[in-house]
């Protein structure tokens, strides 16, 4: 049965289509539960202004942050904003599926290929899928279960070890209320935690809590942290909360009062946490970092009882394995004929010999032959080739594999997006600059490109007359020059080593 709202048939048929951003869909979720009320939808561009410039909407209502939508440009010329049955955008989710109706009411240019819009959304068809959907209530249902009196919300968006734990005992002690959790699904948590892992660790840490809702809320981080934690307050006050705890700097909003608890560490002798300055320097131990606990987890250590509850700790070393278990996408980039492919086919045969996890070697010319054949060589199309690779080397490396890939990959952007496809997948990411200088690889020339190129017979090779934006952020640096395969391959194999990715071997013959 469909509870959302029903276009009529000759404008759904007709109606163009777009896919949004994952920012951009889970803010289009908060709009349709009422989390993000007073809004309806999307800002037009004059109530965008006004909260750029005032933090409130153009009619006076304080609001803390941009809620936009970005389209291409080329989507503006169907639609016909002066007539109600042409300003129609169906919203879908990333497979597809129609999750709302978007009245278009005002665009405007951002960039180049670029445009916002503005105008109201209402949702279409039953809603949404995948894990833990019957927490994902809306600020309604939420404030309907709760009890009468104050609400204490804690946004868990990282695990929650005995620390935190006892920071949230205090405070719902201290002011005589009911916990209200609620877990950020719109984005992976701290260390590239999938939002499923993230809930699994907050309700393994359940039975340590006082008696507590728990709800899921589709909220993306921004780039403004004010902005971000003035509407965490604004979407916390929505779902019915008295009382925000914080533990970053005092901030308020949305009617709420947010708490920032004392710094607590482990009294070690009765193993109690205490607010720090009671505890005698001697028997005190502080909270471990949260770099700290990614190193334990990262080299397969236990993390320690005294600040992980067990079922915390084994649900995050599901999540995330020692980094020798974990998947892995190497990726080298470098000029046609630095010798990257010749690397990756021998890093592959390394890996392979050692048969600990599954080797898939993504060589540049073979991916342009069967995954993305039709590409060109334009800036564009580099960039769609690039980031085809990196998806389908993240979804190895999604499964515990390692996918190595050797494209050129000459613009910095397209390397950072197949980096974050793979940090979203679980997964580590090395990038390998094989850093040859043009003048060797030119002398080596073995598809005659650069003679080629030179001769004017050939235009976009990269190198000659399209340019490489070489890697500031590279793992490691190989320059082919003076090293033979071997030796090569030895210097990655060395990395990946010392760096945890894969078991130190002894030369067996």
């Amino acid at each position: 049965m469909s509870n959302g709202w029903v276009l009529p048939d000759e404008i759904l048929r007709d109606a163009p289509a777009y896919t949004p951003r994952p920012g951009e869909l889970a803010d289009l979720e908060l709009l349709l539960t009422g989390a993000y009320a007073p809004l309806t939808g999307f800002l037009t561009r004059a109530d965008l202004v006004s909260v750029s410039r005032r933090g409130r909407l153009v009619d006076g209502t304080p609001w803390p942050v941009a809620v936009t939508l970005q389209v291409p440009t080329a989507l503006l010329r169907e639609f016909d904003l002066a007539d109600p049955n042409r300003r129609t955008l169906v919203l879908t989710d990333g497979e597809g599926a129609p999750v709302a109706a978007l009245e278009v009411t005002d665009s405007w240019q951002v960039r180049d290929g670029v445009a916002g819009v503005g105008g109201r959304v209402r949702r279409l068809g039953d809603g949404g899928h995948g894990p833990f959907q019957r927490l994902r209530r809306t600020p309604e249902e939420i404030r309907a279960l709760l009890p009468p009196g104050r609400v204490l919300g804690v946004v868990a968006d990282r695990p929650l070890h005995r620390p935190q734990l006892a920071q949230i005992a205090h405070a719902v002690r201290t002011l005589s209320a009911h916990l209200l959790i609620m877990i950020p699904v719109g984005e992976d948590g701290a260390g590239g935690l999938p939002p499923e892992a993230l809930v699994r660790c907050v309700f393994a840490a359940r039975d340590r809590m006082p008696p507590t809702t728990v709800v899921a809320v589709p909220l993306a981080r921004r780039r403004d942290e004010i902005g971000d934690a003035l509407l965490r307050a604004r979407v916390s006050a929505a779902y019915g909360v008295t009382h925000l705890l914080s533990t970053s700097e005092m901030l308020s909003g949305g009617g709420l009062r947010v708490l920032v608890p004392r710094e607590l560490a482990y009294d070690n002798r009765d193993g109690q946490w205490r607010w720090r300055e009671d505890i005698p320097p001697r028997n005190r131990r502080l909270p471990l970092t949260h770099n700290e606990i990614e190193d334990l987890l990262d080299r397969g250590f236990p993390l320690p009882e005294w600040h992980t509850p067990p079922a915390v700790a084994k649900e995050l070393s599901r999540a995330r394995p020692p980094r020798r278990h974990r998947g892995l996408v190497v990726f080298l980039t470098g000029l046609s004929g630095s010798g990257k492919s010749t690397i990756a086919r021998g890093l592959a045969d390394a890996l392979r010999e050692q048969g600990e996890r599954t080797i898939t070697l993504l060589d540049g010319d073979v991916v342009r032959r069967e995954l993305t054949a039709g590409l060109g060589f334009s800036k564009a199309d580099r960039d769609t080739n690039v980031r085809r690779i990196g998806w389908v080397a993240a979804e190895i490396a999604r499964h515990r594999g390692i996918g190595i890939c050797c494209p050129i990959a000459p613009y910095a952007q397209a390397r950072a997006t197949a980096r974050e496809m793979a940090v979203a997948a679980g997964a580590g990411f090395v990038l390998v600059h094989v850093a040859t200088p043009l003048e060797v690889c030119e002398r080596r020339d073995r598809k005659g490109l650069y003679a080629r190129a030179r001769a004017g017979l050939l235009t976009g090779m990269t190198g000659i007359d399209d340019p490489y934006e070489e890697p500031t952020d590279a793992d490691l640096v190989i320059d082919t020059s003076d090293l033979d395969v071997d030796e090569a391959v030895q210097q990655v194999l060395h990395h990946l080593t010392e760096t945890g990715w894969i078991e130190p071997r002894l030369q067996s013959f």
